[in-house]
């Protein structure tokens, strides 16, 4: 796929700073890690002296490019393999593997040292999992076809009687309905590009997804939809690297964003691949 960087906005309330998952930072396993322990290249890795990391298939734009996240494109392939440099492994020894979005926070071993695909930290997947420090901070957005009522919405007022899909498991279904509070109970999906097909066919009226993702979709995947506007999830959603539960990385991982974070680089990719997006409104 093509970038969009230009047309992929992102609300200046956002900050464009990827500080921030989970319930806190405090709450977070952002405890910076020893230098004896983070020893450039020398992690207790699941495969000796190779970083594996984990996203979903297909992986979308903004976050990857052209499906492939080996080719250091896209905000999150950017990420993890600024990461995997700070942690000593330049991207040569970084190996790519598939994790279906839902499996990612599901107790049990993990083959993959960290996954990064837009997983929100939340006090429920937290006690299935690690997460890393946040590197990243965004807001919901509501997508309705053009010339519809959902896209002609002001108001969370004005939406309560639309009919929403949204994809299982995510941070936007429980921000639906706490925010949104819909008549009808929200349709679910599997995975995110049932959610899309159902808007295109009419079988919902509008859809919601975190900002990045609503602007991509409007301006490629489908230009009938507009973005209605954006709200803020009241958990804040916040998004980090999600390892095993207890694993000898994760603070490692942390330590390696928030030097990213302090140096400005983190703020680079932000800004390159995640541009700020005015023209989004703010529902209230």
């Amino acid at each position: 796929m093509k970038k969009v960087a230009a047309t992929l906005v992102l609300a200046l309330a956002l900050g464009l700073l990827a500080v921030g998952c989970g319930s806190s930072d405090d709450d977070s396993s952002s405890t910076a890690a020893s230098a004896d322990s983070c020893e450039p290249g020398q992690l207790a890795t699941k495969v000796d002296g190779v970083l594996t990391v984990a996203t979903d298939k297909p992986a979308y734009p903004p976050y990857f490019e052209d499906d492939d996240p080996t080719n250091g494109e896209g905000f999150e392939s950017a990420v993890a393999y600024a990461i995997g440099k700070q942690l000593g492994y330049p991207a040569a020894k970084v190996e790519w593997t598939v994790e279906p979005f839902n499996s990612s926070y599901a107790p049990g071993p993990k083959n993959f040292d960290f996954d990064v695909n837009q997983i929100s930290i939340t006090p429920v997947r937290e006690k299935a999992v690690d997460f890393s420090a946040p590197y990243y901070t965004a807001n919901q957005a509501v997508l309705a076809l053009k010339g519809s009522d959902a896209a002609k919405a002001t108001t969370i007022e004005e939406l309560k009687e639309i009919k929403f899909g949204v994809q299982i498991g995510t941070t936007s279904l429980s921000a639906t309905e706490e925010v949104i509070d819909p008549s009808s109970k929200p349709e679910v999906f599997n995975n995110s590009t049932d959610v899309v097909t159902a808007l295109k066919n009419g079988q919902i009226d509008a859809i919601v997804v975190d900002l990045p993702t609503a602007l991509y979709l409007s301006a490629v995947e489908v230009p009938e939809a507009t973005v209605t506007g954006q709200f803020s999830d009241p958990a804040g959603d916040k998004w980090g690297a999600l390892l095993a539960k207890d694993s000898p990385l994760t603070s490692c991982v942390s330590a390696a964003i928030e030097e990213l974070e302090a140096s400005g680089e983190l703020e680079t990719l932000t800004e390159k691949w995640m541009s700020d997006a005015a023209g989004a409104p703010v529902l209230e």
